[in-house]
């Protein structure tokens, strides 16, 4: 087959088909056009998903019937100031937009500068432009778009249903709120009920004001602020606390330079950041704005603008990470994931109804006597109503706790209960603790201190312990035996099918060898060559911790409750173990006072 140039009409149609995707690409490039213009207040509408009709009105600065004619030609953009891709500060710079859209659909225009005395208005079908002519329109531009994909019916199979598409729109017009709260936007469409978004005040509660609006009052609840900055990149926003988080990753936002973006290198930041607080499982909820000089980003490389590539991505990553754990030990006890509710409704009692009939004195629980004889029979009685069998848990504490304690923010430790859990009073309520998990993260926290001041403590052992595994967990082991020797383990072969334990962390005490190499051996499966070494240690650590620790079942003295307490207060990052699980719920006394219907 011969080489033949392309219509134009056909190279628009396939240079349409990487900008305009579905109808959410379209409201993506018109409303990003919006913001660009200078507009303070956004109007989108859509039908049929976007489908049949979108509707985007704004009052931005407008645009010259000199421009207007240019807009809708390809490769024509009024957003770059000379050939420069390096410096570029705006969202929509292509110049692709407007004509990609033109060339799959009715498209129609009306703008109006203030340096015009009245609007002008222009239509393009099918890629093809009409006069333009004289309109009525107060301020800013006005966007139509109609049956989409209309000159590309093949493109229409592809598209969901309304429901679907109109969902991603309003995806898309969330992730743009979110990056411009100063703006007020209005959502409406025969699909949902309008929604509107009014501009919040500058700054981070202004900012904080529109992502509440839009991810709800439980991320504005637990929102912590984190900030960092260094060699003038700049990172801010908010994440949820550890009690608020998802399946999968979707409640991740991010932002460069005011842009939406999804980048695998702030996602996998993020990850690293919550490791030491959320299970495998769970995901964290945060919306984080990183701000850098435009040559130090190239937003030029996917055609819809959704990622980009940083020059320093090390620093950006190594910003991200502090930020959040700097910003999460700080709000240390808002971290604790026992401050939702769920604590409180796990208490709610649930009554079965009664039948009609039902007789009190029937009651299997009802104690019914023989025969009464009086006064004796009586004082019988009422004694026996305090009879409530043998208790179940220690009760060996004095009566009243020490006034210094009750006003620590773990209170005083008043029992043990099944020799796992200890039960604190403070000032206005008390405070449930699970014992391993508390010890857990108090030893985590002590390896990966003594780590980074000058090395784990180790002892050695008089008789090296033997521990015979298969043999390709002994390779794993041995694979990575200096970087468990950082953390005080000393490993070496014993022949095959067997490693010889020489010596340990001193802060474990007397450990279960066996157990715990089995242990780092099933973790190592996992991990590959891409993870980080810091992260890799950091997994030692957090499973020699968990050998380490308080085991459940063992009963405690009073005294060391509350060294317990007293150190999970000095600890940071202490309201989850290294697996994220609480280590402490805490109810309060209103609280408690509406479980009994006192409130």
């Amino acid at each position: 087959m011969p080489v033949r140039q392309l219509p134009e009409q056909v190279v628009n149609r396939i240079a349409a088909g990487e900008v305009v995707e579905r109808p959410a690409s379209v409201v993506k490039e018109l409303v990003e056009n919006a913001i660009d213009a200078g507009a303070s207040r956004i109007d989108i509408f859509t039908d049929g998903g976007g489908r049949r009709r979108i509707g985007i009105t704004d009052d931005g600065g407008g645009m010259t019937h000199g421009d207007l004619a240019l807009a809708v030609d390809r490769h024509a953009t009024s957003k770059l100031d000379d050939e420069d891709l390096l410096h570029i500060r705006t969202l929509g710079f292509r110049g692709e937009a407007l004509p990609s859209i033109g060339a799959v659909a009715r498209l129609g225009i009306t703008t109006r500068h203030a340096s015009e005395p009245h609007a002008w208005s222009l239509a393009v079908e099918g890629g093809e432009k009409s006069q333009i002519m004289p309109a009525a329109l107060s301020q800013g531009t006005r966007v139509e778009v109609s049956d989409l994909f209309y000159a590309t019916p093949a493109r229409l199979k592809f598209l969901k249903t309304d429901r679907t598409e109109a969902e991603a729109i309003r995806e898309v017009v969330r992730r743009l709120a979110m990056a411009r709260p100063d703006i007020a936007f209005t959502l409406a469409g025969e699909e949902r009920a309008p929604v509107t978004w009014a501009a919040a005040l500058p700054g981070a509660p202004g900012r904080l004001t529109r992502l509440g609006d839009i991810l709800g009052s439980d991320f504005r609840s637990s929102a912590i602020e984190v900030r960092a900055e260094r060699e003038g990149i700049t990172v801010e926003g908010f994440a949820a606390a550890p009690s608020l988080t998802r399946a999968n990753a979707l409640g991740q936002y991010l932002f460069v330079n005011g842009r939406p973006v999804r980048d695998k290198l702030i996602l996998g930041a993020v990850r690293a950041a919550y490791s030491d607080y959320l299970p495998r499982d769970r995901h964290p909820v945060v919306t984080l704005f990183v701000t850098l000089e435009p040559q130090e980003v190239d937003a030029n490389v996917h055609p819809a603008k959704t990622e980009v590539r940083f020059r320093n991505a090390g620093l950006v990553r190594a910003l991200i990470v502090h930020a959040l754990k700097e910003g999460l030990a700080r709000e240390g006890r808002r971290t604790a994931a026992n401050t939702n509710g769920a604590a409180l409704s796990a208490f709610r009692p649930s009554f079965a109804p009664r039948p009609s009939n039902w007789d009190w004195r029937s009651s299997p629980s009802y104690p019914v006597r023989p025969s009464f004889d009086g006064a004796a029979a009586l004082a019988e009685a009422g004694q026996s109503a305090f009879d409530v069998g043998t208790p179940t848990a220690d009760v060996r504490f004095e009566a009243q706790p020490s006034a210094d304690f009750l006003d620590r923010p773990l209170g005083a430790a008043r029992t043990q209960i099944h020799e796992t859990y200890i039960v604190s009073q403070t000032r206005d309520g008390l405070i449930v603790v699970d014992q391993h998990a508390a010890h857990e993260r108090i030893v985590y926290e002590k390896l990966k201190a003594s780590l980074a001041k000058n090395g784990v403590q180790r002892q050695i052992l008089l008789i090296p312990e033997i521990v015979e595994l298969d043999e390709a967990t002994v390779e794993r082991l041995l694979a990575r035996a200096g970087e468990l020797a950082s953390f005080g383990l000393a490993i070496e072969s014993f022949g095959p099918g067997a490693v010889a334990v020489r010596e340990t962390p001193s802060l474990l005490g007397k450990t279960n060898a066996a157990a715990l190499l089995r242990d780092l051996a099933e973790h190592m499966a996992e991990w590959d060559e891409a993870l980080p070494l810091e992260r890799r240690l950091m997994h030692v650590a957090a499973t020699m911790a968990c050998h380490g620790s308080v085991r459940a079942g063992r009963r405690l003295k009073p005294e060391e409750m509350n060294a317990l307490l007293r150190e999970m207060e000095d600890t940071p990052n202490s309201g989850q173990c290294n697996h994220g699980r609480p280590t402490y719920v805490e109810l309060k006394l209103s609280d408690i006072e509406k479980l009994f219907g006192r409130r």
